[in-house]
């Protein structure tokens, strides 16, 4: 199968051989050189004929006054607003404010009848929820292959203090310019390369999950992953480069493809899974320890290449591993479900209540259902072992992070190790996704294995 951005989309809807029909829902996909001006016709094919335009002050500079000018000289009405905060977080207030500014109406009274959202991930999350509330289209002009939800339909943003997906919409088309691009910000570059580095984790947590919890699996889907993975690894140490050289703008556009891709994939699954497990949830809680307490932090894909990191040295000692039923048996009997959830508080703040009405509803640490998946684990110990061997060594992958610069450390990003330590712990509790940390929380050895990665 061919796992081109365009042939995908050409194929979309296709039936695969695990019996399910897959939609990727994004209509267009133009990234190269001179992408920009393709937005006229875009916007006509989808009956946009009065935008509104959301960027930030960056964004803006970046390529929001290029596409105001384009449509003004394709003589297309828009409405423009710029986000005056700096590093504005993907919460309430950003989506409130998109929404405050986007006009009412049909385009005949001066309303929006669609949204291009010019920037990064917090930008292209919020142009997905205004549009999709609003039941218009929604063109996203990418500004940094900095992450992969350029083309999920849901949106990655913090509720109330807990990092939540929330349905959306995928974009009706992905504009990437090269240029822009190549003039991005190396370490949003980094950032791209990181979050697709995560697949590694994400690949395999989404096979022992079906093996374990009876998660739907498809193997088309992760071999669309594992290929996109292998192009970023491929075009890596160009794209970092922080030129703009034809080799610089070239490897930009492969990883931006490769990033469309992994949100294609997510689509065609409908679930994170292929895209995202147990490193992004380290990530989730570093953003929201941030927002509650103002502690450190990088961007998504930074923080989940070193999450990635993290998971390949707590998996390592798995290999070989021989389950102890009656340790992992009397962990769960003195697990103190209350006092862990005051530790949540104090380690997350008011996020932590939200966490912990998901987990009365989901009872995981409920010991009959522990044991049940206990005995299945032991069951298919053998098949868990495959899967885990196929990772690859963690230094080997370090190796790699620092030849393009990627931060491998807490402390690089500002971090202590406490903070990751916490941040493992933790990352188990996001959602009722079997991750790493819930395997190693029902074998009980979670806390010992986070004690020898830190």
């Amino acid at each position: 199968m061919d796992y081109k951005v365009n042939a995908l989309l050409e194929n979309d809807g296709f039936l695969c051989a695990c019996g399910k029909e897959h939609f990727g829902q994004l209509s267009d996909c133009i990234i190269g050189e001179n992408a920009l001006v393709s937005l006229p016709d875009i916007c006509r094919k989808h009956r946009v004929t009065r935008p509104f335009v959301l960027c930030d002050r960056e964004t803006y500079a970046a390529a929001g006054e290029a596409v105001c000018k384009i449509l003004s000289s394709a003589e297309i009405p828009y409405t423009l607003h710029i986000i005056r905060r700096t590093h504005p977080a993907p919460d309430e207030k950003i989506v409130g404010e998109a929404f405050m500014f986007c006009p009412n109406g049909t385009a005949e009274t001066g309303g929006a009848d669609g949204v291009i959202a010019v920037g990064g991930g917090v930008i292209n999350d919020t142009g997905k929820i205004v549009a999709a509330a609003k039941g218009i289209p929604d063109i996203y002009v990418a500004t940094a292959p900095s992450m992969d939800g350029y083309a999920s339909a849901s949106s990655s943003m913090e509720r109330e203090g807990l990092k939540v997906s929330l349905s959306s919409k995928c974009p009706d088309a992905v504009i990437g310019d090269a240029a822009v691009l190549a003039n991005a910000p190396v370490h949003m570059i980094r950032s791209g390369i990181g979050d697709m580095l995560a697949k590694y984790v994400s690949v395999a947590e989404w096979q022992i999950a079906h093996i374990l919890v009876g998660d739907e699996y498809c193997p088309v889907v992760a071999d669309m992953v594992n290929h996109s993975l292998a192009e970023v690894r491929a075009c890596a140490a160009d794209a970092v480069r922080g030129d703009d050289t034809a080799v610089c703008r070239a490897a930009v556009c492969r990883l931006a493809e490769a990033l469309v891709v992994s949100g294609l994939a997510m689509n065609y699954a409908g679930i994170s899974r292929p895209a995202s497990g147990m490193e992004h949830y380290i990530s989730h809680i570093l953003d929201m320890r941030a927002l509650e307490f103002g502690t450190p932090s990088d961007l998504h894909g930074i923080q989940c290449g070193i999450g990635t990191l993290m998971t390949l040295r707590a998996y390592e000692p798995l290999r070989g591993y021989a389950p102890d039923r009656e340790k992992a048996l009397a962990h769960a009997a003195q697990f103190d479900a209350d006092a862990w959830n005051d530790h949540l508080r104090t380690v997350l703040g008011h996020g932590a209540d939200a966490m912990i009405a998901g987990e009365r509803k989901e009872g995981k640490y409920d010991r009959e259902k522990h044991a049940a998946r206990l005995e299945t684990i032991l069951s298919r110990w053998e098949d868990i072992q495959h899967i885990i061997a196929a990772l690859p060594p963690s230094a080997e992958l370090e190796q790699f992070m620092r030849s393009i610069g990627h931060p491998t450390t807490a402390e690089e990003i500002g971090l202590s190790r406490q903070d990751m330590r916490e941040a493992f712990l933790c990352a188990k509790d996001i959602r009722d996704k079997y991750v790493l940390g819930r395997l190693l929380w029902d074998l009980g050895i979670l806390d010992e294995t986070a004690d020898n990665i830190v």
